[in-house]
Order: C-alpha cells, then structure tokens, then sequence
C-alpha cells in the first residue's frame, strides 16, 4: 500500500515481539509503514529525531519515551497514538491532548486476564479453599463425604468496588453463577447498575454485607487507603478480600493486622510497597493466597494487547473510528 500512514515504534524493544508476534507484525505492516528494527525508546536520539519528524502514527508500549510538548514539535505529522499496553497517563502528556492527538490504548485487552484471574479467586474463595487446604495439609487426611457447611458459591455475596473495564468484566464472568453481585462506584447510577446485573450500594453497605470484596477502583489521590482499617474491621467474620487493583487502595498494615488475627482472609496480587519486604508476615500467613502482580497480561497474553492495537491500525486503515480510543476528559479517574 503506497499510501500508508509512516508509524514509529515507541517503547523497549524487549517487548517487540512479544506484543507483535509474526502472524501479527504482517498485519500492522500491511496498513502501516513501520520498521520493526527502529524503535525508539528516547526521542532525542539521532535515529528516533529523524524518523519522527515524518511520523504520523506512534505504537507505544511499556518503556515508551513521553510525548511531551518537545515530541509534539518534532513530530508535525503526528496525529495517532496506538498504545499496546494499559494506562496512557504515564507518556501521554497535556501538550498531546492539546495537539488533538486521537489516542489509543489495549486497557480493554488487559482487563481479560485480570478479570479471569479474579473471578478463578472468587469461586476459590467462595468453596473455603484456604481453610480446607490448611486442615488438610494438617491432617494428610480427611473424611470422604464430610460436608462442609460454611462453604459454597450458591448465593454467596459478591462485592464490587468500581465498575471500571476490569470491574465490568469481572460482573459479565460472574454472570452465569448463582451470586448476588453489590457494586460501589459514585459514577454508576442505580439504572446503570441494574443493567450491569448488579445492586448499587455504598461503599461502606458492600465492605460490612459482602462475603466476598473484590476491588478494582483507580489509583487516585482520592482512592489512597480507600479500604483501611475502619472498613476492614467491618468485614464479616469468615469474608475475602481479593485486590487486583493496585496496593495503594489497601491500607497494607491495617489488612496484615486483621489477616494476623485470622478473622478475615485475602487474595493480594498488588501491594503496597511492591514487592513487599521479605519479612512481611503476609508471604507465611495460612489465610492469604500472595502473587507477584501476575494478574495483568503475561506470557501469550501479550499479544491480545498487540492484537487489539492491530485492528486499530487496521480500523485507521480503512477510515473507521477507532474502538479503543482514551477520552481525555475522563482519564483522570481511570488507571
């Protein structure tokens, strides 16, 4: 295609092929003019200064250099950004927005594993997995037939803190069970939640009913400490904490003295501060199921987030809207 649109990698170049295997990299190429053996993670640097003063479209990923007010002027062309990876807050800067960059981001894509991974927590939680597995691991035995009577998903209580992309995901794979789903988000009204299938309730109604508190809320100066130690003490006894989001939303200390005490228990992919110290009682604790922020995309899923970029390069391509793209005025209550 002669007319396609010269594109710039932008981002470390570890991640390359990853993100654009080769089944992938024949279709970005194909509606883009873009070397995969030019990418430029510093824009100051000869070679990147130079392809980006012809660039019209930047594929961004982890490791991309900000376009800032100084890469704005050097690249006069520049009208897209396609980024394949999560939040474009880190690079995308004030000067890009005020450029009218139309900016794209694979959040969506990234919100299948996370979502997957908590709702396999969920429905772990939920059959009492932890205390099980500790009295059989105690035992080396049980007794085939034994009910267990304080377990089981049938009408268990779900609680949702944020309807963000992950939050909504979670709802949709949560669907099909036989669970009564509570949200909390103060820009989701009591019709939009009905719609998601669930009940809008306060934060502080959803932490003292639910059996099960998943949260997915942004990283904001508001959301800082957002479950602390007055909304975990009024956890029911015997309730889960699940946090894919990010540590700072969870009180870490107030969460390690209640887990301690064993009243409540807790699924934890991201804390505060990550990694934890190597003394942290939560790496030990019977009732805690710790994880190394593994819930995002990882391995093979990678290229989901390439994929999703892919078809926007193809949608730009063509002369279609781009499907993912970031609105600017509600950026700053995302991730």
């Amino acid at each position: 295609m002669a007319d396609r649109p010269r594109a710039l990698f932008a981002m470390n170049p570890e991640h390359l092929p990853r993100l654009f295997p080769e089944p992938l990299l024949r279709r970005l190429t194909a509606v883009l003019d873009i070397d995969p053996g030019a990418v430029a993670e510093h824009f100051d640097e000869p070679r990147a200064a130079a392809a980006l003063a012809e660039t019209e479209v930047i594929v961004s990923s982890w490791g991309a250099p900000r376009i800032d007010a100084a890469a704005i002027e050097a690249a006069p062309l520049l009208h897209t950004v396609l980024h394949a990876a999560g939040s474009v807050k880190w690079h995308i800067t004030p000067a890009a927005w005020e450029r009218g960059l139309a900016v794209s981001s694979s959040a969506e894509a990234n919100a299948v594993p996370v979502a997957e991974y908590t709702l396999a927590s969920i429905l772990l939680a939920g059959k009492g997995i932890f205390h099980l597995r500790e009295d059989f691991k105690a035992k080396r035995s049980f007794t085939l037939g034994l009910v267990h009577p304080q377990v089981g998903n049938f009408g268990r209580v779900i609680g949702i803190i944020g309807a963000s992309k992950i939050g909504r995901r979670v709802i949709e794979l949560l669907r099909p069970f036989d669970l009564d789903i509570l949200l909390a988000d103060p820009f989701v009204d009591e019709a939009e939640a009905a719609a998601l299938g669930t009940r809008l309730v306060g934060l502080d109604e959803l932490v003292a009913t639910a059996d099960i508190v998943s949260v997915h809320a942004p990283d904001l100066r508001e959301t800082a400490g957002l479950i602390d130690a007055g909304r975990l003490a009024a956890m029911k006894d015997g309730a889960v904490l699940v946090n894919t989001a990010r540590g700072n939303l969870v009180d870490t200390d107030a969460l390690t003295a209640e887990l301690q005490g064993g009243r409540l228990s807790a699924v934890i992919d991201v804390t505060t501060p990550e990694p934890l110290p190597s003394e942290s009682p939560l790496f030990d604790l019977p009732n805690v199921f710790l994880t190394p922020h593994v819930a995002g995309s990882q391995g093979n899923e990678l290229s989901r987030m390439g994929l999703y970029m892919v078809e926007e390069a193809e949608r730009l391509a063509s002369g279609e809207p781009l499907a993912h793209r970031v609105d600017p005025a509600i950026l700053w209550r995302q991730a």
